[in-house]
């Protein structure tokens, strides 16, 4: 299998990529070099460079946008809408089969921002799955409601993609920050807090629910790409937490995620 993946030196990127398939061919596309694999240094809101890029290709990981919940809407809509719609169209032209968008879980942040703190205690009553109602939190997360209405359109409406699955995504960290103490530990190393400050021990709560491991969002991609029953499908993205308010269910009988990691067993930082 060809495969395409933009944004493929971001966060979820290098966790995909870490964790590749030895049997598949991968194609990156980015701003910036890999630091270790070729890259086609490209802008995704420009589509004769993504058209050029998704030539020849079996499926796209598609990763690329402004990661930044607080990102201006120009932004937002340069790099996420105009870059959804040149990923899918670009599927469209080259009869790209598969598309694996990265959604994310602030499709769904209003919830959050209603329920929050009491939401991260382990015996909150809340559970959201792939039929909860979208309540975005920001231009970030409408952007993202865009890309999933956007790639059941084409899956609906054109020959290819012929499958699309849209994953919101949790909490995915670089390293050494991928663990539940992960926020917490960086807010300690820029100086923004200390471990026994009130701050500290909420950010930890809120990643005990929504951490996915590195190795458990590439598991999830790998499902994807593995997958042909699905047309249209959203999945959420996180590891196996106790706390968490999102649906696995949804991922583990459709396509087989199971998750590897679960910030239940963390009690300390590394």
């Amino acid at each position: 299998m060809n495969i395409i993946i933009t944004g493929a030196s971001g966060t979820v990127g290098t966790a995909v990529l870490a964790n590749r398939s030895e049997t598949a061919n991968y194609r990156l596309y980015d701003r910036k070099e890999h630091p270790e694999l070729e890259t086609i240094i490209g802008d995704i809101s420009d589509y004769e460079s993504v058209s050029q890029a998704f030539a020849g290709q079996d499926a796209v990981v598609h990763l690329a946008a402004d990661p930044k919940v607080d990102a201006e809407f120009n932004s937002v809509l340069q790099n996420n809408i105009i870059g959804a719609y040149n990923c899918l169209e670009a599927c469209r032209e080259h009869e790209v089969t598969t598309a694996v968008l990265a959604s994310s879980n602030h499709v769904v942040g209003m919830y959050e921002k209603e329920h929050a703190p009491e939401l991260y205690e382990v015996d909150y009553d809340l559970l959201l799955d792939h039929t909860t109602p979208v309540r975005p939190d920001s231009f970030y997360g409408t952007s993202k409601v865009f890309l999933e209405a956007l790639g059941r359109y084409y899956v609906e409406n054109y020959e290819y993609p012929k499958r699309v699955y849209a994953l919101r995504i949790g909490s995915v960290r670089k390293q050494p920050y991928d663990h539940p103490y992960g926020d917490a530990e960086k807010g300690v190393d820029e100086g923004i807090w200390g471990r026994d400050s009130d701050a500290y021990k909420r950010e930890v709560k809120r990643m005990k629910a929504t951490w996915q491991s590195r190795k458990d969002v590439a598991a999830l991609v790998a499902c994807c790409l593995r997958d042909k029953s699905v047309t249209f499908d959203i999945f959420y993205g996180v590891s196996d937490n106790s706390a968490r308010w999102f649906d696995l269910s949804h991922a583990k009988n459709i396509i087989g995620y199971v998750p590897e990691a679960s910030a239940d067993d963390w009690n300390m930082p590394p």
